[in-house]
């Protein structure tokens, strides 16, 4: 394993780096000011620094060399640093047009999708003119086993009528949204991973309705945000069908995980920031005559902190090099443990910085609180950590036992 980043991918960390130090920090604040004020309205700004990014080449970077003419030919491993970067700040990756729900979405209609679902979805995707949506979770069942999944699509002559309820539905919210990739069952009585479909279905289809925006802890993380969503007698034509009925589970596997990578690294460099942000404070204040940064106890936090964020950067890395090489089924495990650490990680590191601004470290003056948000969403958000180590403790048995 050998992590030392190519000269590709050292040279597109430079520029990402400075196109966010130029164009980036200074907006941060004014952003979350505005889309709090502002519910569901997208920020003047971002237009203007999606044309920005697209000019100077740091677009659609996350999308592996596999696909060919589609992709800026990075491997999972060159882009792992430059998601870190993005994380810096928790809005900017859509400044790249690099954040979910629509990578996710993007690789799976590159990967999956026929050429008129490609000329129709992913172009305008990849181009950053339309934002798009996914609709798996349902309030009623478990999801994150996708096998309890109810919603239901019915094939009835040359159209699937689809039926059922979502939530967390990430995506939907923004005023952009224009399609949705939704997965139900199309055959409830086949072998159990096999029941399960993925199909397309535009934003204004008769029948598909918002009942709610949801907030996570509190905020709407506008304007992309999450809603519950109902599907009621929905028809879409029999082609918007992703491959072919029963292959919604295996869609959904490949889909997260080079994912999961994206989350960690962005998680990362929000840990990154956080830890730069607490040794400027712990520098900048004094407390009963002394500076902050003098106390043992302040040292030996940000000692653990520096040590868990390269220990989960490193296995991180480790699971984009294995799926890279191998393949999303061999690096399985090394994907659950990223899921399970990097998160995890995250809400102590930022906790330790947010305990050191004291009361500025739960306001809006730091980008903590958010970073925070996100971490702890991430725990449940893919499947919780307890499925996760569910898997995980199963699969290290059977090889320990082999």
């Amino acid at each position: 394993m050998n992590f030392e980043y190519t000269e590709k991918s050292k040279e597109l960390q430079a520029r990402v780096d400075a196109f966010m130090k130029e164009h980036i920090f200074p907006l941060e604040y004014d952003y979350f000011e505005f889309t709090e004020n502002n519910p569901w309205k997208v920020y003047p700004e971002i237009e203007r620094l999606k044309k920005l990014a697209k000019d100077a080449g740091l677009w659609n970077l996350f999308l592996p060399e596999e696909y060919g003419k589609l992709s800026p030919g990075l491997t999972n491993l060159e882009y792992a640093p430059l998601a870190a970067l993005m994380g810096r700040v928790i809005w900017s990756s859509q400044v790249f047009n690099c954040s979910a729900p629509d990578t996710g979405n993007m690789e799976v209609l590159a990967k999956f999708g026929t050429p008129a679902q490609q000329e129709k979805w992913l172009k305008p995707l990849m181009d950053g003119d339309i934002r798009s949506a996914f609709l798996m979770t349902e309030p009623q069942v478990a999801s994150s086993d996708a096998t309890n999944i109810e919603t239901s699509i019915v094939k009835d002559g040359d159209e699937y009528v689809i039926n059922g309820r979502k939530w967390w539905s990430s995506g939907v919210m923004h005023p952009q949204s224009k399609i949705y990739i939704v997965m139900g069952k199309t055959d409830p009585e086949a072998q159990r991973h096999v029941q399960q479909s993925m199909i397309l279905v535009p934003a204004d289809t008769e029948g598909v309705n918002v009942i709610r925006p949801l907030r996570v802890y509190g905020t709407y993380e506008s304007p992309e945000g999450h809603a519950e969503v109902e599907l009621n007698n929905v028809r879409v034509p029999a082609d918007n069908l992703l491959v072919g009925e029963g292959s919604g589970f295996a869609i959904a596997q490949g889909r997260l995980g080079p994912g999961r990578i994206h989350h960690c690294m962005r998680l990362i460099g929000a840990a990154d920031r956080a830890l730069d942000l607490m040794c400027k404070r712990v520098a900048e204040r004094t407390t009963f005559g002394k500076q902050v940064a003098q106390y043992s106890s302040i040292r030996q936090e940000i000692a653990k902190s520096r040590c868990d964020i390269e220990q989960a950067r490193l296995l991180t890395l480790a699971a984009a090099d294995k799926i890279d090489r191998f393949g999303i089924k061999e690096a399985k495990d090394l994907v659950a443990m990223i899921k399970i650490v990097v998160p995890s990680m995250t809400c102590k590191v930022v906790d330790r910085a947010i305990q050191m601004h004291g009361g500025m470290g739960v306001g809006q003056d730091t980008p903590l609180s958010g970073f925070w948000i996100y971490a702890r969403a991430i725990r449940i958000a893919d499947g919780p950590d307890e499925v996760h180590m569910y898997q995980l403790g199963r699969n290290t048995i059977k090889q320990h036992l082999l």
